[in-house]
């Protein structure tokens, strides 16, 4: 079974830890004790039904303003596919949680709550999940149950939000009516909307195809770790040379031939290991170990793609950046730490094209700096060659972190636009 990761958002109160705790409950994805102890705290509140958002809404200071403040991950399975939930927040001061949680998510699910339509924080989501590339969109319009299950009403919120995502890079967007307190279109067709012709949210999450989302053209490996086994007993196992990491794009097979950078060398891969043992190919997000033909010097950092397609070798990048860190801000002439796939490097912000106001889309080119989950476009200067490509082309080698170097803390999170 393949693995979809998805991440819910919207704004506050539209139910996003609701509709996580239904799809777990009526996929039977709890256990018994789990589900006393929400009965429990759900009686303790002096709430009429049992409160399903307590399932991802961990924190003792959600809890209490029932709220979620941080991306809870939760994990389940049916039939025909494993899911991984990430469930992000949704007041604005939570955004760097919300690209966090949407970074490696192959679908994004944006909540509407049915009484208020399309928000200023729909769009800022909507915005953030197509600036991320997640591949699919699906707007879950909630709490349809309030609105005596209005298909004109539903039908009002499509239209306005269609409009919206026109302006967007939204390439698979898909609208489904629900209410998560009662289960309407969660896990099964509501028969309360029979003017609904569509597939309930949880056969959609099972059915929608991400294989082709993935790059499978362009080869890039980068080098995680060299693995030398110099302890041990057997003289083939005392010999042997592996190039462990994640495949970060393409198709690897044992017989291709291959070029390191940033040598230049090409070689042939003589097989692939993985823990179970050897496999024929492999593919992302695949993590296995490479072994050559030729004894190259490679080491962490290093990139293992084809001779005729290889990522760009640079030192200059044009980025948007998600600024994470709260008392420092980025402006011009900072210097950072950039980690890109394992190689790390120092980085230079030569300049700040402007800041991108996430609720109107407006440039703001007189912005001097980027404070607390603002979003901007810089050019960043590095000290060593990154091997990059366009974050629209490969998430992977498109993507980084900055890195502050007082405090070895994550400070941003780039996806790179342009590189010369």
């Amino acid at each position: 079974m393949d693995i979809l990761r998805f991440a819910t958002a919207g704004s506050v109160d539209d139910g996003k830890s609701t509709l996580i705790g239904r799809l777990l409950f009526d996929s039977k994805a709890i256990f018994e004790d789990q589900l006393e102890a929400v009965e429990r705290t759900s009686r303790d509140r002096g709430t009429e039904y049992t409160d399903l958002s307590l399932l991802t809404d961990g924190l003792r200071a959600e809890r209490e303003q029932g709220i979620t403040i941080d991306v809870a991950y939760r994990y389940f399975a049916t039939p025909r596919r494993k899911f991984i939930i990430a469930d992000t927040p949704g007041h604005i001061q939570y955004t760097r949680n919300m690209v966090t949680g949407a970074s490696t998510a192959d679908l994004a699910i944006i909540l509407i709550d049915a009484r208020k339509g399309v928000l200023e924080q729909s769009r800022r989501h909507a915005f953030l999940a197509t600036l991320l590339r997640v591949p699919h969109l699906v707007l879950a319009v909630n709490k349809m149950d309030l609105v005596d299950y209005s298909e004109e009403r539903f039908e009002e919120i499509r239209e306005e939000f269609t409009a919206f995502a026109s302006k967007l890079n939204a390439t698979d967007l898909t609208f489904v009516p629900i209410s998560a307190l009662h289960g309407d279109n969660v896990v099964a067709r509501s028969e309360n909307m029979p003017w609904y012709g569509g597939s309930s949210l949880l056969h959609h999450l099972e059915n929608v195809h991400i294989a082709s989302d993935r790059n499978l053209v362009d080869v890039r490996f980068p080098v995680q770790y060299v693995i030398r086994p110099h302890s041990a007993t057997s003289q083939e196992l005392h010999d042997y040379r592996g190039y462990a990491g994640q495949v970060a794009g393409g198709v690897l097979k044992a017989g291709d031939e291959v070029m390191h950078l940033p040598s230049g060398l090409t070689t042939t891969i003589k097989a692939i290991d993985t823990f179970e043992g050897q496999v024929e190919e492999a593919f992302s997000p695949m993590s296995v170990t490479l072994r050559l033909d030729d004894d190259i010097d490679i080491s962490r950092g290093d990139m293992i793609c084809r001779p005729n397609n290889q990522p760009k070798a640079v030192q200059e990048i044009e980025a948007m950046i998600c600024w994470m860190a709260d008392g420092l801000k980025l402006q011009p002439r900072t210097k950072l730490v950039i980690k890109h796939t394992t190689r790390t490097a120092r980085a230079l912000v030569r300049d700040l094209h402007y800041r991108l106001d996430v609720n109107t889309l407006h440039r703001d080119e007189t912005a001097a700096s980027l404070g607390l989950n603002e979003i901007g476009r810089v050019s960043l200067r590095t000290t060593q060659p990154l091997f990059v490509d366009e974050y629209a082309r490969n998430r992977l080698t498109g993507g980084f972190i900055l890195i502050d170097e007082a405090t070895n803390g994550t400070v941003g999170a780039g996806m790179i636009i342009d590189s010369h």
